[in-house]
């Protein structure tokens, strides 16, 4: 039997009472590695070097809130993917990187109701911004890798902003870009699935767990355990 918040079977609420007016909201904010798209590309870029296996459980572990360091563990990451090409990211960005079931749906809901969009991730702007592109998402934070000679050198830039995309720098993101249109928090919606989302799912007025680890689908507003994105619309009216 269906526990009482689980208003439809994969589908979970907690905090409010269904429908909400998706007009009503402003923005709309959004992971990308593993809510937006398939991958987590940092552990497809490993795998063109031979270190997928170590690179994905650093991934998992921070994922799951079990490093408190995330900038560190990123740092960390990056220096496993030393070596591998620009081609070889293109490769991963070609053939590996899918959209989610129902992301191009959602988007596009919002976008027709007048949302803008955010795309705040801690993964790269080499695939962020093809991301942004083929969803005509209106802005992006994320981080650089750094390359030379056509190859990653193992380290990230610093960008105007700062150093590294983490958890506190998607709150700030999200609550930047709400100052910017002059909407409050509470006119956001943000998306996630890892425990690098919930500081800008907390700050946002409706929190997203889109097959997300456990503590994530605990504190959301609404879990998404089966389906896809889109079935955000089904609460969303």
């Amino acid at each position: 039997m269906a526990s009482p918040n689980e208003i439809e079977p994969g589908l979970v609420i907690q905090g409010f009472t269904p429908p909400l007016w998706l007009r009503d909201f402003k923005l709309i904010a959004f992971d990308m590695d593993s809510t937006l798209i398939n991958i987590e590309c940092v552990d497809e870029i490993a795998d063109a070097a031979g270190r997928k296996p170590e690179v994905a459980a650093i991934t998992e572990a921070a994922m799951r809130g079990e490093i408190a360091d995330y900038k560190e563990s990123l740092r960390q990451r990056a220096r496993l993917l030393s070596g591998v090409t620009v081609d070889q990211m293109q490769q991963v960005l070609d053939h590996r990187l899918q959209l989610n079931p129902g992301a191009a749906e959602l988007v596009r809901a919002c976008q027709a109701e007048g949302l803008k969009t955010l795309l705040v991730s801690g993964g790269f702007t080499f695939f962020t911004d093809a991301v942004r592109d083929r969803l005509r998402i209106d802005w992006t934070r994320s981080n650089v890798l750094e390359v030379t000679d056509g190859a990653l050198t193992g380290r990230m830039v610093d960008q105007t902003w700062g150093d590294i995309c983490d958890g506190e720098e998607k709150r700030r993101m999200l609550l930047q870009t709400c100052a910017d249109m002059g909407i409050a928090p509470a006119q956001a919606i943000a998306m996630g699935d890892g425990a690098n989302d919930l500081p800008m799912m907390g700050a946002a007025g409706l929190s997203v767990a889109f097959h997300a680890k456990p503590a994530v689908r605990e504190k959301a507003m609404v879990a998404i355990n089966q389906g896809g994105l889109d079935r955000l619309l089904e609460i969303l009216v």
